[in-house]
């Protein structure tokens, strides 16, 4: 009998979103306009090769807005700041480029409004993570942050009829929702935002998971360990039937033990990984017989963003 061909299924749509692509974007523009150095306050998008590969451009990565000199240049990154980081820059003079991504923005936009109309807000997201930090600092007064199910028993809520609750936009959908179900069963009146906060490509991306997982015997993920949307699609890959599922930043941190006894691999990617990197891992699963590739498409992505405004005013015209 012959051996069972090994074979990938490559999941569609996979890595850079609209807000990734346009952040990114937004350093390389600045360095090109401005000249290096271009600081940027946190990693640009959560992706050691990206990061690396623009800091080798001029690229100056600091934690905080008080590392960068008076008076020099600072972008902010795709997860967004808080209001006081704003008033840190502008204390000193700094020049600010917004990258956040506008469906970041969307969700302090939310926030910002309940806030206003004094709601209680219970704020779905991973404790530490740089969105929830720039998201909560809008409102932190009125924002409870929800992390692990023990977390829904410590709400403590003024009104149980004006409550609502927001996420971080990289989350699993699934998780949330359970979340949700659970914040509900304590709050019957709680409200739901007025549109979806996990981001389109978010849910994309755990979709095409989903799809594929049940005849893998092995996904592998593409992106780095502080990407919550990279780790949430191992997740969604187990939870989908996948018998195992890894996270790499590249195809050599791959484990050739892993191979063992598979003959369908899953390959995706997170929403802040460039697609040379699933290429380097298709070619290295070639290399060890896995040539069949196959695309498994559950959606085709259309969305752009346009860069920050105070980037365009002083870009040079096309041609």
């Amino acid at each position: 009998m012959s051996a069972p061909t090994k074979r990938v299924l490559l999941a569609k749509p996979r890595g850079y979103c609209a807000g990734v692509d346009r952040a990114v974007i937004t350093v390389e523009k600045a360095l090109e306009t401005y000249g290096a150095p271009v600081y940027v306050r946190k990693e640009i998008v959560h992706n050691r090769h990206v990061v690396e590969t623009l800091r080798e451009r001029g690229a100056i990565f600091v934690d905080e807005a008080d590392e960068v000199p008076e008076g020099a240049m600072v972008v902010f990154s795709a997860h967004g700041v808080s209001p006081a980081v704003h008033e840190q820059a502008a204390e000193r003079n700094l020049r600010t480029i917004d990258a956040t991504c506008p469906l970041v923005t969307k969700v302090h936009f939310e926030a910002k409004r309940y806030a206003k109309e004094d709601y209680d807000i219970l704020l779905i997201g991973h404790e530490g993570h740089e969105e929830v930090e720039g998201t909560a600092g809008e409102a932190p007064e009125h924002v409870q942050l929800v992390d692990k199910a023990e977390d829904v028993d410590k709400v403590v809520v003024r009104d149980p009829s004006k409550v609502i609750w927001l996420s971080q936009t990289t989350l699993s959908v699934d998780e949330t929702m359970e979340r949700v179900d659970q914040l509900r069963a304590r709050f019957p009146d709680l409200q739901n935002p007025p549109s979806d906060d996990i981001c389109y490509a978010t849910q994309n991306r755990q979709v095409a998971v989903k799809a594929m997982a049940a005849e893998c015997e092995l996904v592998l993920v593409v992106g780095s360990q502080n990407s919550s949307n990279s780790k949430r699609l191992v997740e969604v890959a187990v939870q989908a039937g996948a018998n195992a599922s890894y996270l790499v930043d590249f195809a050599h941190e791959v484990d050739e033990s892993w191979l063992d006894g598979v003959t369908t691999v899953g390959v995706t990617s997170g929403a802040s990984v460039p697609d040379t990197l699933v290429m380097d891992l298709l070619a290295w699963l070639a290399e060890r017989g896995y040539t069949s590739v196959d695309e498994v498409t559950t959606a085709n992505e259309k969305i752009h963003f346009a860069l920050p405004p105070e980037l365009r005013k002083d870009l040079k015209p096309a041609g």
